[in-house]
């Protein structure tokens, strides 16, 4: 006798009761254990590799600098593609890797290009300044608190940031802390450099006079008989005073610093970046948290602690917390959790009016063990709640309940029959226990595409894969194993026979059915001219990658041409400034000059820290305010001319930046601008579109010196000394360092403000000679104007030019491209051999994600054919079973056309997925066939018999797992792959009921009064 795991369990009641109440309890545990998250984790695969060459032009850092690292790195194996921003002075390159890379593996790869730089290190110019590393570009600061304080200076605001970063740090699961808005501070020595000459002072020797004063160096230890007493030359600067009082020495005459230069406290001018909150300069404390940890009780600890430091604080130091994302998480929680109880008490609605009241309860208990145990599962796989797995949950729970109302169904008709309720319970096992398990499997197997997609987009969506597969299966448990003992416990020991008479619906499915197989080819033919019509409407669903976010920030980003300077950046963000100050949407902003905000969100797209741009971040009261003040800026920005203000939402999914993008690349630079500036001259007629920007700016003017090299050796200098004096006169050198405590300040000689700021001051600049004879910089010198680029974008080695543009109506980006596509063709094919143009943006993310899906696609096919082939063990079986998979596709387009949802990658996923749940109906309504068959009933019977007898639960599984989707199908990120699913289901289902009882007459030869099976 074969072994029935539903027999056993009613045999082995007290130890099954046991495992129930131990899943709940380990489910209630595992779930208050499980971490918390806005997204799901995915990997940032890109490093930043940062180098200086101070005073090369763009075009030297390009071919000296630049391709040497690019080319080093085309060896890396893990490479995918390198992107390069080139600018004098500086360049920064970013390190791709191939999506598959993951884990371990990458941090072992950024090793490999740590060594990679050391190994062509001696192969730079002798100039070159050394490589800096950021490969932690995806560090995410969830929660940031900004220090402001009227009458308090940038030093002090810092050293209070870094005693509360130093208790933070003390908080468990707390990550990286930063500190933000800092400058660093310095003592500036101005001089004149007329002045200086006058007197016959040579800057150099000032400077070195200075720096050897306040050198630290040895100066021995007296051996005595009895100790050893360390000697210590005094003189060193501890002040700026003191540096100011230095005395100095020029021929027979004494003087101090001061006498002949400006001695000054203040901080690094001009900055690298500022910082301010609501228009008020500000230090801030960005705080991550350790990946997996549960944000929320962070969170609370961290709230708990700010609140005890912020009373500790000195009067006058505020402290405001400007990104609150244990807040978001919890909220986001909260609305899924929501969902996720509408969703079961309408797939307990659907239960109990469909089983009644007893039936329906065992139903519905099924449910929390499902759950409990997928939490488990879940804790165990590192997997956290956060907006992919929740609705992963709910799109499972109208799905998972499945078995359970299939197990109890059977139950029911056997007790009706007059069977034992032990019996009848056991039943299950042996009758659907199998066909049950194939068709679950061949639901997972629908999903393959989302576990096994390694592109970005499918790491951040993979979640979902592992949750309804967890769920799924553990639902098939659930059903052979609890729901016996639970229908055993609570259902009447006897069911009365219910033979009434077939209500209106059921005698219209009855006539619809018999027609259908009657006129089986009409049916045949009729279904596959509705799917062919389908395909031709889905060519009119709008595609999208991924949605935005729901979130209330605004986020704007401000740009200048890229020659501008930090001071112009800061007065065009401070007029914006102004601007919202007075809006009524706003509850609070935060500016960040010369640097992106940091990572507040995972899919923030952070771009390259510059003097010409920066980002404000603003907080309203909610969607409404925030889509208002977004059409405010947007009209403000109209009216700035040279200014690019572009305000945007908060991405969903991995970043893109502005979704409308083309990529122009070629080895001629120049051909590279006037074809952008063409597609940019393009996109500027479609009122679709706006921020349409170029990522490369007009060429700038540079100020050449061009040195007479005869007067130059007369005068016994040398090239490099005039460019450090001209060095020290515009930008200023450090000359030494001041210590304090634990600090270093540096002391900075520069040339006076007039003389800083001044082309004037550099064609009237004295030089000191060796000799101690003054030299006019016009004696030996003239200036020549000239332009260069002021950045040069390379992608993969080749220089690029991205035009980018925003869309601000209705339309889907990809609508955009598609609109655009012939007129892009006519400019591209005018190009230059070696040139072309690439549309980027979401179309090309878009193809990244659907990439990696069409490739698994044949797998996810194999294995849902192996699975019907090993339940159906026939190969026309195996064909009627499948040929029901895309009818799906008919209730999508209609739905989806007819509520305007575009087909994004998620909504692409559930239709993927609709495949394997259609099979499932469709393997339990021809397994019933195939019995009744074996217990004697023709084929026509047994087809009819089947269909009638499988309608109902087939339709009641339907109807759970699309109302089931309800919840979520109001919210941006899963509602069109709800609506998706939905229209997919109820159009599938009910198509299937008819077209698949056709399809078997057709395959069959079935006829009406046939009584004989036929081979």
């Amino acid at each position: 006798m074969s072994f029935n795991l539903s027999d056993w369990s009613l045999k082995h009641r007290s130890f099954v009761w046991f495992l129930m109440i131990v899943s709940l309890v380990a489910g209630a545990l595992a779930y208050v254990n499980l971490g918390r998250e806005e997204d799901p984790s995915f990997s940032i695969k890109t490093m930043v590799i940062t180098a200086q060459m101070p005073g090369a032009t763009t075009d030297e850092m390009l071919e000296q600098v630049t391709k040497r690292i690019e080319n080093k790195l085309e060896e890396l194996d893990e490479l995918d593609f390198t992107r390069s921003e080139t600018s004098p002075g500086i360049a920064v390159v970013y390190v791709d890797l191939k999506p598959t890379i993951r884990g371990e593996k990458i941090q072992n790869t950024w090793l490999r290009v740590r060594n990679m730089m050391t190994d062509i290190r001696g192969e730079f110019p002798a100039e070159f300044a050394g490589f800096g590393f950021n490969d932690n570009f995806g560090d995410v600061f969830g929660t940031i608190y900004m220090l402001t304080g009227d009458g308090y200076s940038k030093s002090e605001l810092r050293d209070l940031a870094e005693d509360l970063r130093d208790r933070i740090l003390t908080l468990d699961n707390a990550g990286k802390v930063e500190i933000v808005g800092t400058r660093d501070e310095v003592v500036f020595i101005e001089f004149d450099t007329r002045r200086l000459a006058a007197l016959g002072l040579d800057v150099k020797l000032v400077m070195q006079t200075l720096a050897d004063q306040n050198a630290i160096s040895p100066a021995g230890v007296i051996q005595t008989p009895t100790e050893q007493i360390a000697l210590e030359v005094g003189g060193r600067f501890n002040t700026a005073v003191e540096l100011a009082a230095a005395p100095l020495r020029a021929g027979e005459v004494y003087f101090t610093l001061a006498d002949v230069a400006k001695v000054s406290e203040g901080y690094a001018d001009p900055p690298s970046s500022l910082v301010r909150l609501n228009g008020k300069d500000a230090v801030g404390l960005a705080i991550g948290m350790e990946q997996g940890a549960n944000i929320l009780e962070f969170g609370e600890a961290l709230e708990t602690l700010m609140v005890a430091e912020a009373a500790r604080l000195p009067f006058g130091v505020n402290v405001s917390k400007v990104a609150d994302q244990p807040q978001v998480v919890e909220h986001s929680i909260d609305q899924f959790m929501t969902a996720l109880v509408e969703a079961v008490v309408i797939v307990l609605a659907v239960s109990f009016i469909s089983l009644g009241l007893r039936a329906g309860l065992v139903v519905a208990m099924s449910i929390p063990l499902v759950l409990a145990l997928t939490f488990v599962i879940l804790d165990l796989m590192g997997i956290t709640l956060q907006r992919v797995s929740l609705g992963a949950l709910i799109i499972a729970l109208g799905l998972l309940v499945d078995d359970a109302m299939i197990a109890i169904e059977t139950m029911i008709s056997r007790l009706e029959l007059g069977e034992r309720i032990d019996k009848a319970a056991s039943y299950a096992w042996t009758s659907i226990a199998f066909p049950m398990l194939s068709g679950t499997l061949v639901t997972v197997a629908g999903f393959i595409p989302i576990g096994l997609n390694n592109s970005m987009a499918g790491e951040y969506t993979q979640s979902l894969f592992y949750v309804i597969a967890i769920s799924l299966l553990l639902s098939w448990v659930v059903a052979v194993l609890f729901a016996p003992l639970l229908g055993a416990t609570f259902l009447p020991a006897q069911f009365k026979h219910h033979n009434a008479p077939p209500g209106r619906l059921r005698r219209f499915f009855h006539r619809a059915l018999r027609w259908s197989m009657l006129h089986k080819w009409t049916t045949i033919l009729a279904t596959l001219a509705i799917f062919a019509v389908s395909l031709v409407g889905m060519t009119k669903i709008e595609q999208q990658f991924f949605p935005t976010s729901d979130r209330p920030e605004l986020l704007i980003d401000v740009s200048l041409r890229q020659n501008s300077s930090i001071a112009a950046t800061n007065e065009a963000i401070g007029k914006l400034e102004a601007f919202l100050a007075q809006r009524e949407e706003v509850s609070f902003f935060t500016s960040y000059v010369g640097r992106p905000t940091p990572r507040f969100i995972l899919t923030h797209d952070a771009p390259t820290p510059s003097p010409f741009m920066g980002q404000i971040i603003i907080q309203t009261p909610g969607i409404e305010e925030r889509d208002k003040l977004r059409a405010a800026v947007r009209d403000y920005a109209s009216r700035q001319p040279g200014v690019e203000i572009f305000a945007k939402l908060i991405e969903v999914g991995p970043p893109v930046g502005k979704p409308v993008q083309y990529r122009v690349s070629g080895p001629d630079m120049a051909a590279n601008i006037t074809a952008a500036r063409k597609v940019a001259a393009l996109l500027g007629t479609d009122p679709r579109l706006d921020n349409i920007t170029i990522d490369t700016s007009e060429p700038v003017r540079i100020a050449r010196i061009v040195i007479d090299q005869e007067q130059l050796r007369m005068t016994g200098m040398t090239q490099s000394d005039v460019a450090q004096a001209l060095a020290t006169v515009s930008y200023g050198v450090s000359i030494t360092s001041l210590r304090n405590g634990d600090k270093l300040i540096d002391v900075i000689a520069r040339g006076n403000e007039e003389d800083r700021h001044s082309i004037e001051a550099v064609e009237s600049l004295q030089l000191m000679s060796p000799s101690g004879i003054p030299v006019p910089l016009a004696s030996i010198a003239g200036i020549e104007w000239d332009i260069q680029q002021p950045m040069i974008a390379q992608r993969d080695r080749v220089p690029t030019v991205t035009v980018k543009a925003a869309v601000y109506s209705k339309d889907q980006p990809t609508t955009v491209n598609s609109d655009l596509a012939p007129q892009i063709g006519e400019i591209a094919a005018n190009l230059a051999p070696g040139h072309r143009i690439v549309t980027a943006g979401i179309n090309e993310e878009t193809e990244k994600s659907q990439g990696p899906i069409a490739a698994v696609v044949p797998l996810m096919i194999l294995t849902m054919l192996v699975l019907v082939m090993v339940q159906m063990q026939s190969f026309r079986l195996m064909f009627i079973v499948m040929a029901v998979a895309p009818l799906g596709i008919i209730g999508v387009v209609a739905s989806m056309l007819a509520l305007n949802a575009p087909l994004g990658f998620v909504a692409l996923l559930g239709v993927l997925a609709l495949v394997g749940i259609l099979i499932r109906n469709s393997v339990i309504l021809i397994h019933e066939v195939q019995v009744l068959i074996e217990k004697g009933r023709s084929r026509w019977a047994a087809v009819f018999e089947a269909s009638d007898s499988r309608a109902r639960p087939i339709l009641l599984t339907a109807a759970a797992a699309s109302l089931a989707l309800i919840p979520i199908s109001r919210q941006i990120f899963w509602g069109p792959m709800a609506i998706a699913m939905m229209g997919g289901i109820i159009a599938g289902t009910l198509i299937t009921l008819l077209f698949a009882p056709a399809l078997y007459c057709a395959v069959y030869g079935v006829k009406a009064d046939e009584d004989e099976t036929m081979a």
